[in-house]
């Protein structure tokens, strides 16, 4: 089995795409008020974090960022851990999420099912006005019908290709890299 790798965006192209993310948050929103930023763990909270700093350069205003752990919420996943705090700074009462608008963050959309388990955890922790998503990668195959409200980049795949996205924060540099396996079958790429 072999393996190619391509860079289909660097630094740059991740700044910048975070920059017109976040230009597009606040037109969208007409602002910042009553909006809350949540980051998946573990990559989606520190774009949720880019995020918020772009805002705060471009409108001289602080928004609130959570960090939310959907393990308990996977339903393809081994939950070994048991349960945890969801969202730390919500159960803490540090942030409020009823009747606000949530803007939900993670690195790759693929089946959707991340997503869909981070809307039941949202909707247990309290009723907000809405929700939205934001990606810095769609790559396509959704399994269920989730679609990203702000993407960085489109990146049409096959099933025989993975996405994976590298933050300075975990990984030490910034970069996002698409591999295409050959001569695997059964591979499912990464992200959800």
């Amino acid at each position: 089995m072999s393996e190619e790798q391509h860079i289909i965006m660097d630094e740059l192209g991740i700044r910048r795409a975070l920059t017109r993310i976040a230009h597009e948050i606040l037109e969208k929103n007409k602002g910042i008020d009553n909006c809350v930023l949540i980051g998946i763990r573990t990559r989606g909270i520190y774009l949720a974090n880019r995020i918020a700093e772009r805002i705060k350069e471009i409108e001289g205003t602080p928004v609130p960022v959570g960090e939310l752990d959907i393990t308990q919420y996977r339903d393809d996943r081994d939950n070994a851990s048991g349960t945890t705090s969801v969202l730390e700074a919500v159960s803490s009462g540090e942030i409020t999420i009823h009747n606000k608008r949530i803007i939900l963050f993670d690195d790759v959309l693929f089946t959707g099912r991340t997503i869909r388990a981070a809307m039941d955890a949202i909707m247990d922790l309290g009723r907000p006005q809405l929700i939205q998503l934001a990606v810095l990668v769609d790559r396509g195959h959704r399994e269920l019908p989730i679609r990203p409200d702000y993407v960085g980049k489109n990146v049409p795949t096959a099933k025989l290709e993975a996405i994976e996205v590298s933050l300075q924060e975990v990984d030490g540099g910034d970069k996002v890299t698409i591999f295409q396996q050959r001569g695997q079958t059964d591979y499912d790429g990464n992200g959800a």
